[in-house]
């Protein structure tokens, strides 16, 4: 059994909890401590009603300082810094480090130095981690030895897929995305600061936003051979969840449209089966709410023009796909320390 710790109880948090009492991974991995700065009370409201996800599927209540989840108990802590909790003490096998605020090597040793033995973290790290890891493109990267891994990124995960096969396919030349992203919540209500983008200091339900984005590094790291091949933008939207990348690419010879449909089709079968979806229904964002796949192609949006300039529409839960996916790199590395 999988012995995890949560660090960050927001929405990425919450989800990798609800996915795992939701999937079928309660027979390998064991939640034992959560911590979040916040007071316990308001984490068990949180778990217990979700706007975007609904009601957690089995009871929840408060325990003095446990989480009650149906008949398990987990110990929760509100601490701020990494030593600060006797992680020794847990014996955990890993922690999931879902707060966002540690993109770099150092924080997440500083938790190694506090007890814990290894670190996944929930979003993309400095080029200095053991490994970044794509589930299903490259989880044989892991090695026993590995301490720090980062699960990239939502983005990375929808479009290293799709890369994935369309190099395989007719090959990649060069490209763009633009990432249409839901809000988030570094975002204002209403207008307030902000302490890095002016743009995010505009009220999130009000407005289209272009914010930064790093999914061109996360492709570089992932796939060398398209460094400097493609530029990425981003958006936020005033919508709650589901996000989609339109991404259009040179290819390296002619395609068709039903050639690049029946390989991504084929891919959501076989290699990236559960991973990736293809639709050909008329579909809003809201049809994928709550969907665990990394990437669901729309194939009635797929377009070629002049042979070799593809146009592709990929939708993925922010929230439900990662959140999966970082348990299945969590069982994963265990099996690669079973080995």
């Amino acid at each position: 059994m999988l012995r995890i710790a949560i660090n960050g109880y927001g929405r990425i948090g919450r989800s990798v909890l609800r996915a795992l009492y939701e999937g079928d991974y309660r027979d390998q991995i064991k939640v034992v401590a959560i911590n979040e700065p916040s007071d316990i009370d308001t984490m068990a409201y949180l778990t217990r009603y979700d706007t975007t996800h609904g009601r957690f599927p089995r009871p929840v209540s408060v325990s003095e300082q446990h989480l009650q989840i149906g008949e398990d108990l987990i110990p929760c802590f509100h601490a701020h810094h990494a030593n600060d909790v006797d992680w020794s003490a847990l014996n955990l096998d890993m922690l999931l480090e879902c707060s966002g605020s540690f993109s770099e090597r150092a924080g997440a040793e500083d938790f190694i130095a506090a007890g814990v033995p290894r670190v996944l973290m929930s979003q993309p790290a400095s080029a200095d981690v053991d490994a970044t890891i794509v589930y299903g493109y490259n989880q044989s990267q892991i090695e026993q030895q590995h301490t720090v891994v980062s699960s990239a990124s939502c983005t990375t995960n929808c479009v290293i897929p799709v890369l994935d096969v369309m190099q395989a396919l007719c090959g990649v030349e060069h490209g763009t995305t633009q990432t249409v992203h839901s809000a988030m919540n570094d975002q204002p209500v209403i207008d307030a600061y902000h302490t890095k983008d002016l743009r995010l200091t505009r009220a999130a339900l009000s407005s289209v936003i272009p914010v930064d984005t790093g999914l061109d590094r996360g492709i570089t790291r992932l796939m060398p051979e398209l460094s400097g091949k493609i530029g990425c933008s981003a958006m936020r939207v005033p919508t709650l969840n589901v996000s989609v990348i339109d991404m259009v690419l040179r290819t390296s010879r002619p395609v068709t449209v039903d050639e690049v449909n029946t390989a991504l089709q084929d891919a959501a079968a076989d290699k990236y089966a559960g991973l990736m979806g293809f639709t050909q229904e008329a579909h809003a964002s809201v049809d994928f709410n709550h969907d665990p796949r990394s990437v669901i192609i729309d194939g009635t949006q797929t377009q070629v023009i002049d042979g070799r300039l593809v146009k592709l529409l990929c939708w993925f839960d922010n929230e439900w796909g990662y959140a999966n996916r970082m348990l299945d790199v969590a069982k994963h590395w265990q099996r690669v320390l079973n080995t």
